[in-house]
Order: structure tokens, then C-alpha cells, then sequence
């Protein structure tokens, strides 16, 4: 029994370790070799309620607690980081619906995306607004009885395959930041359109898109009062950091995994490599700076689930849980050689999936700042 969670937590992520292990990571390479969309996981991921896990049980999810839904990610990401992709930004989408807005909209999509029957996005992100969402361009203005949206996303995974997507927008661009209001597109609806998924290093099955958006959207479709969207969207970002520091657990303790079994095996002047003491140093660092993200993390996720306030803890928790996937993935095929450099084993997808974790959600340098003002305004 791990004593820092609960024997529920454990079964939980147990339950999810045997399905990753026996479902996702056997099609991985293949997925990122050929960078399909790995729909052909829906169903068993539904099945298992995992495209729910961050509901409650009145919308259509299973009601786990944050730290397991932690814990179901980090296993999902150590197997294929692609699908891990794919659900955490349905998550995002279904999260903002939950946070931001009322009841009747909830019902309309909820249970459908916790069943798994519709698969979400989240459209944020824009060409000139990556790091500073105040800063985008797409528009919200009352049409009839309902809004027109006007303007271009970027880099939005799920985006071009997703049912439905919730996209912010200004509606008061005298209110700065209070004048961005979220609204949900469905798939279908006239006058959005998503472009062919964007080439990317890593994360390749994990597919973005840019979205265009000249449409019109009904007043029901829109997210919370006028103005709340931002707000939201902060919200929103402070789960989704939570599991990407999870994700790069993930991908980090598979790659660690690897090099300590090939540590054991790799003989060099007829001695294992683990006899050697440089070898014994690297996975002395990589082993304490997992535990260290993963402590990180799981603070952050049991304040989420005490319903506080806990920015400043997942900003620590992804900065520091993307920073040290990069040089676990790193130090891992360093440990493996030339033989880590080649396509025949995961360390080097392994290193290009995790690079962009110091990317997005908030790029490392934008998790420096929130948690500086954190520290500077006393909060």
C-alpha cells in the first residue's frame, strides 16, 4: 500500500496501470509512427469511465477523488502519452462546462461526455495569444438571439475530431480580461471549420488543430454570465495543470523504469552498467526528483479536492514535474546509449512526447510568474 493515498486511490490506479499496460502502450509506437488519432481507444476508455473521472457522479462521472484522477492519468501517460493528450483536453472541455456554467447546460453535455458518447476541446490558444489568453482576437458579438464568433485557435488538441468545443472569445473589448465570455460549439455547426491536424515533434497521435470560426452560436450555448469566461479559463488551467504535471509522471517513471531494467542488464567490460558509479548517480537524481514532482502534484490535487484555492501549487507542481520529465527523459536515454537513440525502443519518443509539457497549459516561464505574484501578493 502506498501510504500517501487511499486503498480506493490504489485500486483505482491499479485498475488503470493493467488496462494501460495491456491496451494503450502495445499500440503506442504505432500510433506515434503513423500519428492517427487514437479514437480506436474511445470505447475501452468509456468503458472503464475514464472519460468521466473528472466529474461528479450527478453529471455522468464515477465522483474519484482528485488525487485518483491523478494517479489514472500518470498511468494513461506512461503507456501512450498520445491518448493521455486526448483525454486530459476532453477534460479541460467538460471541466469548463462544470466550473462555468448552469445546470441546463450542464445536463446537455455532461453525461454524454462522461459516458464517452461525445469527446470535447478546449479552445483557448490563439497565433498572437499563447502565454497572455487577454490577448486574443476572436470576437463574441449579439447576433439575433444568439452570438456570432468570429476569429482563429490555435493548437488545439481534440479540436478537429472533437463534438464539441468550448471556445472563448471577446464580447467586451472595452472590459479587458471582464469581457471574454465562453461559448460551446457543436460539430456541424455552419461556419466552423478545422484544418488538417498541425505536424508536431512529440505527441504526434495526440492531434491539434487550428479552428476558424465565423459563426453563430445560441445565447443557451454560452457559458456563465457575460464577462465570466476568463475567469473560467483560469479555473479551468488550474486542474489541467494538476494533470499535466501527471502526464509527465507518466512519462517520466516509464522512462526511468527503462533505464533502471536496462542498468541491470547492460554489461560494459563484463560488469552491468549499475556497478558503475555514474550510472548509480543519474538514477539517484532522476528517482528523487520523481518523488519530489510527485509530491508536488499530489498537494496540489488534494487541495483541489478540498475546493481551496491552490494556483500557486499547481503552477509549482507543473513547472517543476515538465522540468524534471525532461531531464529524467533525457538522462534515461543517456543510460541506454546508442541503443536509446534509435526508433527500436520508447526513449526517444519518450523525450520528444514530454518536451512539450514545458509548453503548454502555460509555458514554464508563465508558472515562474503566477507563482512570484503568489508569493509577492502573500496569497
Amino acid at each position: 500500500m502506498d501510504p500517501e493515498f487511499t486503498e480506493d486511490e490504489v485500486l483505482l490506479k491499479e485498475t488503470v496501470r493493467r488496462f494501460a499496460q495491456e491496451v494503450l502502450a502495445p499500440r503506442a509506437a504505432a500510433l506515434d509512427e503513423t500519428a492517427a488519432f487514437p479514437a480506436e481507444h474511445l470505447p475501452k476508455l468509456a468503458e472503464l469511465g475514464i472519460m468521466g473521472m473528472n466529474l461528479p457522479e450527478r453529471w455522468g462521472g464515477p465522483g474519484i477523488s482528485a488525487p485518483a484522477l491523478m494517479l489514472a492519468v500518470e498511468q494513461i501517460a506512461g503507456a501512450c502519452a498520445a491518448t493521455a493528450s486526448m483525454v486530459t483536453a476532453h477534460f479541460l472541455a467538460s471541466d469548463a462546462i462544470l466550473l462555468g456554467g448552469e445546470d441546463g447546460l450542464r445536463q446537455r453535455y455532461l453525461p454524454a461526455a462522461a459516458a464517452g458518447d461525445t469527446l470535447g476541446a478546449f479552445a483557448l490558444t490563439e497565433p498572437g495569444a499563447g502565454s497572455n489568453p487577454a490577448d486574443m482576437r476572436t470576437t463574441a458579438r449579439r447576433e439575433g438571439a444568439g452570438y456570432r464568433l468570429e476569429g482563429v485557435k490555435h493548437f488545439i488538441s481534440n479540436g478537429g475530431v472533437a463534438d464539441f468545443v468550448v471556445v472563448f472569445a471577446v464580447s467586451d473589448p472595452a472590459a479587458g480580461p471582464r469581457g471574454i465570455s465562453a461559448f460551446v460549439v457543436d460539430r456541424g455547426t455552419n461556419g466552423f471549420a478545422a484544418g488538417p491536424p498541425q505536424p508536431t515533434m512529440g505527441l504526434r497521435a495526440g492531434q491539434v488543430f487550428e479552428l476558424s470560426f465565423d459563426c453563430v452560436v445560441p445565447e443557451e450555448n454560452r457559458i456563465g454570465p457575460e464577462g465570466s469566461g476568463f475567469k473560467t479559463a483560469l479555473r479551468v488551467l488550474d486542474n489541467g495543470r494538476v494533470e499535466v504535471a501527471a502526464m509527465c509522471l507518466g512519462i517520466a517513471q516509464a522512462a526511468f523504469d527503462a533505464a533502471l531494467a536496462w542498468a541491470k542488464q547492460r554489461e560494459v567490460s563484463n560488469r552491468p552498467l549499475a556497478e558503475y558509479q555514474g550510472i548509480q548517480w543519474m538514477l539517484a537524481d532522476m528517482a528523487t526528483r520523481l518523488d519530489a514532482a510527485r509530491l508536488l502534484a499530489l498537494r496540489a490535487a488534494r487541495l483541489r479536492q478540498a475546493g481551496v484555492r491552490f494556483t500557486k501549487e499547481a503552477a509549482m507542481a507543473k513547472l517543476f514535474a515538465s522540468e524534471m520529465a525532461g531531464m529524467v527523459s533525457d538522462l534515461a536515454l543517456q543510460v541506454h546509449g546508442g541503443y536509446g537513440y534509435c526508433r527500436d525502443l520508447p526513449l526517444e519518443r519518450y523525450l520528444r512526447d514530454v518536451r512539450i509539457m514545458r509548453i503548454y497549459e502555460g509555458a514554464s516561464e508563465v508558472q515562474r510568474n503566477i507563482i512570484a505574484r503568489a508569493l509577492l501578493s502573500g496569497s
